[in-house]
């Protein structure tokens, strides 16, 4: 179906406690420059999965995960966590700049904690770069040295965004990215995910099912943490080939 994988998950299991998988047997491979978004009711699974993409899960005490993951075809499971994490940009629910660095920092945080050191000219293209990239940059630049806690809440993700698009990450994971925000600031970051799927891949979980037929080239359906269909968007929403996912996506459930 993907003829371009950027991204191939292949019988991944997640498990919490011994015997009972959080995501069971996931296999499905992830196009380069799309958006996809993983859908599904509460507790299905689909942030443990997106978790998992980034290393996030080895935060945690206890979790195993079996399977492959493989980002541009290595094994993300075998390799250094910081260097994954590298590769896999993350973007969570509720914005989350670092409250004591500034703007200017916040975009470089990623650098300082990977110990990677820039000159000053660097920094400031890719603080540039990366504020522009979000369309930030006309709002913030005369106060790049202020707290980036000033922003809205918008403003705040976009800024979040923009940290984890500075280390250049082959795929950007976003976990609810516009769950806690307003409809115009809602409106805004969708239009931002639109225009970097030119240069990222995009991988999304959303709640709001409107919101992944407006943005996603390809929709994933999660039930009991099994992947129950896979396909692109538009057929998924207009010809489901699962009763289950004809029922979520009519509100039937979830």
């Amino acid at each position: 179906m993907i003829e371009n994988p950027i991204l191939q998950l292949k019988d991944v299991c997640i498990s919490y406690t011994p015997g009972k998988n959080a995501v069971n047997a996931v296999n499905a491979e992830v196009e380069k420059n799309s958006i996809t978004a993983i859908m599904g009711p509460s507790g299905c699974g689909k942030s443990t999965l997106l978790r998992a993409i980034n290393r996030m899960h080895e935060l945690y005490p206890d979790i195993r995960i079996t399977g492959e993951i493989l980002l541009n075809q290595k094994n993300i499971l075998k390799m250094n966590p910081m260097d994954v994490r590298r590769m896999a940009g993350m973007v969570f629910q509720r914005p989350n700049p670092f409250p004591t660095m500034s703007i200017y920092d916040n975009v470089l945080a990623g650098y300082k904690l990977n110990g990677l050191r820039l000159s000053k000219r660097e920094k400031d293209e890719i603080v540039e770069t990366c504020l522009t990239n979000v369309g930030l940059w006309d709002e913030v630049k005369d106060a790049l040295f202020k707290k980036g806690t000033f922003l809205s809440g918008g403003q705040q993700q976009r800024l979040c965004i923009a940290r984890a698009l500075a280390l250049k990450p082959e795929v950007l994971l976003m976990d609810e990215p516009t769950s806690a925000l307003d409809p115009i600031a809602t409106n805004r970051i969708e239009e931002l995910l639109l225009v970097l799927k030119k240069e990222f891949t995009i991988v999304i979980v959303t709640h709001n099912m409107s919101q992944a037929a407006r943005i996603s080239d390809y929709s994933m359906f999660m039930y009991l943490g099994e992947l129950i269909e896979y396909d692109r968007t538009q057929k998924m929403f207009t010809n489901p080939a699962d009763k289950r996912t004809e029922e979520y996506l009519t509100g039937q459930f979830g």
